[in-house]
């Protein structure tokens, strides 16, 4: 076992204590890691309904409910990794250009440690800066789970950088390959028919929700593994891919998703996958119920690092 385990509520209330990410201790030394939790507070790319920069506090609140081991596995991650939350990433809330490098430089550090992150958001476009961090040496694999593409070219008048645009700004970039990059939910009304066109045109897989449901999970799910392989691959799962009756909290809701069960049953299944990170993104607190989508933000959060560690499976 491990020296780091989060506050057993057992012992300790889950009400009691400073909040952070499944009452892990806060460590900000890198080299004791092997995996990090880490909040990117800020919603500077927001387009619609802000809120996002609060996403992280209120996560690290409802993911006290989260308890130690996979419901399934019966394993723990905590037993087989040293993982710790890592506090916030710096970010300027008045001037984008400057969050941006501030991430992408706080991200180089945990690359160059050997840790590996799992982030929660902050809006859709905080993925850019980490995957300039994470890619920076070769190009990743990306799985997508999210009710829009968010390969958009630009915003009002031609402004590139939103949380509509971050995966095309990826790819111009060369940070992540489209022959290995798969989105999953995708759904809702278009600005044009086109919408998805530059998406298809740079081979990138697109599993529509319509098309889903008529392929079902396993076909779905085979897609997805094939198209990532084995290739060092990346993980973002933007909160709005789940229908908005379990998950309100967000910038830009999409009727007719994923149910939260579905969505554990998708992650769970990529635990083949190599994953050199994450993101849980676009929860805003300000626009939920009850907290119940941090509350999903949680466990989600906790099955991609149970799918990350290869905790949920079963032996």
């Amino acid at each position: 076992m491990t020296k780091i385990q989060p506050i057993s509520s057992m012992t300790t209330p889950r009400f009691a204590d400073v909040a952070t990410f499944f009452r892990l201790p806060i460590i900000k030394d890198l080299n004791q890691l092997d995996y990090c939790l880490c909040g990117v507070p800020w919603d500077g790319g927001t387009t619609n309904r802000p809120g996002a920069r609060h996403g992280p506090r209120e996560i690290r609140n409802a993911s006290s409910l989260i308890r130690l081991y996979h419901p399934i596995s019966l394993q723990s991650p905590y037993d087989k990794f040293n993982i710790a939350d890592i506090g916030d990433c710096p970010v300027n809330p008045a001037d984008l250009d400057d969050s941006l490098k501030k991430i992408e430089k706080f991200y180089i550090n945990i690359i160059e440690s050997k840790t590996i992150p799992l982030s929660i958001g902050g809006d859709h476009l905080v993925s850019l800066p980490i995957l300039r961090a994470l890619g920076k040496k070769e190009p990743l694999g990306l799985f997508q789970f999210d009710s829009h593409s968010d390969t958009w070219d630009s915003y009002f008048g031609g402004y590139k950088y939103t949380h509509g645009t971050p995966f095309r700004r990826a790819i111009e970039e060369n940070l992540i390959d489209p022959k290995k990059y798969i989105m999953i939910g995708i759904r809702g009304s278009l600005y044009d028919p086109d919408d998805l066109g530059w998406a298809r045109q740079q081979g990138i897989t697109i599993i529509t929700i319509d098309e889903y449901y008529e392929m079902g999970f396993t076909e779905a799910m085979k897609i997805a593994k094939n198209t990532l392989g084995d290739t060092p691959a990346y993980l973002t799962f933007d909160i709005d891919g789940i229908d908005p009756t379990f998950a309100p909290g967000t910038g830009t809701p999409e009727v007719g998703g994923f149910n939260v069960r579905e969505a554990q049953l998708i992650i769970r299944e990529l635990n083949t996958v190599n994953f050199v990170g994450a993101d849980v993104v676009e929860v805003s607190p300000p626009f939920d119920v009850n907290n119940m989508t941090s509350l999903v933000a949680s466990t989600i959060a906790f099955e991609i690092l149970c799918t990350m560690t290869r905790s949920n499976v079963t032996k």
